[in-house]
C-alpha cells in the first residue's frame, strides 16, 4: 500500500488522466443508454440474425463497405441515411441492426432510424471492429 501511496504521489498526472479516461468511458455509456436505446453485444447480434432476420446496415463510407461487411448487409452511409431508406420504410416493424466501424456512428443511425419511424433499431456495440475480434466472419461480395 505505501509504494501505491508513492506512486500516486510521484504521478498525479497519470492519475488525473486516469480519472478523465474512466469519466468519459462511464459518460459514453450513460449517453449510449439514453439516446441510442439497447446496443447489441457480439453474440445478441448473432442471434437476432439467427432468430429474426433484420434489416442489416453498415453505416461507414462505401469504401470502406467493399472492404468487408456482415453477410446480407446494405451500405448506406450515415451522412446520407435518408437516401438510402426507400426500400426498407416499407416495413417500419422489422427490426433494425445497424454498425459502423467502432459503434459510435451506428448509435447516431439508430436515433435517426427511430425518428424515421423504425420500431425496434440496434447499433452493434463495438461495430464491426467487434465483430472481427470475436472471429466471425464478413464477406466482399
Amino acid at each position: 500500500m505505501e509504494q501505491f501511496l508513492d506512486f500516486f504521489g510521484n504521478h498525479p498526472g497519470l492519475f488525473a488522466a486516469l480519472g478523465v479516461v474512466a469519466l468519459l468511458l462511464v459518460a459514453n455509456e450513460v449517453h449510449g443508454h439514453l439516446t441510442g436505446g439497447k446496443r447489441l453485444s457480439v453474440p445478441e447480434a448473432v442471434r437476432l440474425i439467427n432468430d429474426r432476420d433484420p434489416i442489416i446496415l453498415d453505416v461507414r463510407t462505401p469504401a470502406d463497405f467493399r472492404k468487408g461487411h456482415l453477410l446480407r448487409a446494405r451500405n448506406a452511409p450515415v451522412t446520407k441515411l435518408d437516401e438510402h431508406l426507400g426500400p426498407f420504410a416499407k416495413d417500419k416493424s422489422k427490426p433494425v441492426l445497424v454498425y459502423c466501424a467502432l459503434g459510435s456512428n451506428a448509435v447516431t443511425a439508430a436515433e435517426r432510424l427511430r425518428k424515421q419511424g423504425f420500431a425496434e433499431v440496434y447499433p452493434l456495440r463495438g461495430g464491426l471492429n467487434a465483430w472481427l475480434g470475436a472471429n466471425l466472419p464478413v464477406t466482399t461480395k
